[in-house]
């Protein structure tokens, strides 16, 4: 599943290195809106005819990611969901064959697929540190993850509200609290080509307004008011930091607004769950058979 929007030259990599895999793959592009020639580019260089397995879907945007990913789960056939990035690119062939073998513990509801930002530096992140047994973290990284489609439904997909960024967090916090966990996997790594064009304003902006909407959704009492005061102090240090701090407040006043607007939708986890999804962002990864007792029971368990 690739979300997309005015990134026509990025896409058409990510289609082909999806194509390229050596198993079967079925691909969904989600385009938010584009107007930069992608409907015409899907159309002329993966048509239907040559290529049943590509499915193109074009919303009148933008809707934003979370959205889209949720939508294409819904359309997808398959088990397991690829949701990438249009600019992450399949380096081997064999990576979504790696990964989907990585679904062997009925624990594991995702999976983090290593990746190198190839802008940046040479780092492999996300990536097991050995690979003996199942290595968890308390989230995964967007741009190259792979999710149970059956888990993924149940919970509700993605919230809509975070539109772009946090809700990868958001989902892995529900997911533990339904028994299953994030795997650091060990699959050939993709290549994220993250764009030049990349709004700082929107990520600085949407970045804190969804911390805060995480901790509304999630954090349960006590502990929510700690949390919530410790979001806003760290939201308006970091952009005392990048010397934008009104990108960050202004980020901080959305999050409460819409926090206070939807608030009968405050479904927060389970103190256990989120003590444990705490620790394993202190400490991940952490092997499985270490945190097993501190599971909930999981629908296929009973």
């Amino acid at each position: 599943m690739i979300p997309t929007r005015n990134r026509k030259e990025h896409l058409r990599e990510a289609v082909r290195s999806s194509l390229a895999q050596s198993v079967p793959v079925e691909v969904i592009v989600l385009d938010d809106g584009s107007d930069d020639g992608t409907p015409e580019m899907m159309a002329g260089e993966f048509p239907t005819a040559r290529y049943p397995q590509v499915r193109y879907r074009r919303f009148e945007g933008p809707n934003g990611p979370s959205y889209l990913r949720t939508v294409g789960s819904e359309m997808a056939a398959t088990s397991i969901l690829f949701p990438i990035d249009d600019d992450s690119v399949f380096q081997s062939a064999q990576t979504v064959a790696q990964t989907l073998a990585e679904f062997d513990d009925a624990r594991v509801g995702a999976v983090g697929i290593p990746f190198i930002n190839v802008r940046q530096d040479n780092i492999v992140r996300q990536r097991a540190p050995d690979d003996t047994g199942v290595w968890v973290a308390h989230a995964y990284v967007g741009c190259a993850h792979a999710l149970r489609r059956d888990i993924f439904l149940r919970l509700g997909g993605y919230h809509r509200e975070f539109f772009y960024m946090g809700e990868e967090g958001d989902y892995c916090i529900r997911m533990l609290n339904a028994g299953y966990v994030v795997r650091i996997g060990r699959a050939d790594a993709i290549h994220h080509h993250e764009s030049p064009s990349r709004s700082l304003v929107r990520a600085d902006t949407f970045g804190r307004r969804n911390d805060v909407l995480f901790s509304f959704y999630n954090v349960p009492l006590p502990t929510f008011p700690a949390h919530l005061a410790a979001t806003t102090f760290n939201g308006i240090r970091f952009g005392l930091r990048i010397r934008q701090l009104a990108r960050s407040v202004r980020g901080l006043l959305m999050g409460y607004a819409q926090a206070i607007c939807h608030l009968p939708r405050r479904k927060p986890v389970s103190r256990q769950t989120y003590k444990l999804y705490r620790d394993l962002k202190n400490l991940d990864p952490m092997k499985l058979p270490d945190i097993e007792a501190r599971l909930r029971p999981h629908q296929n368990s009973r």
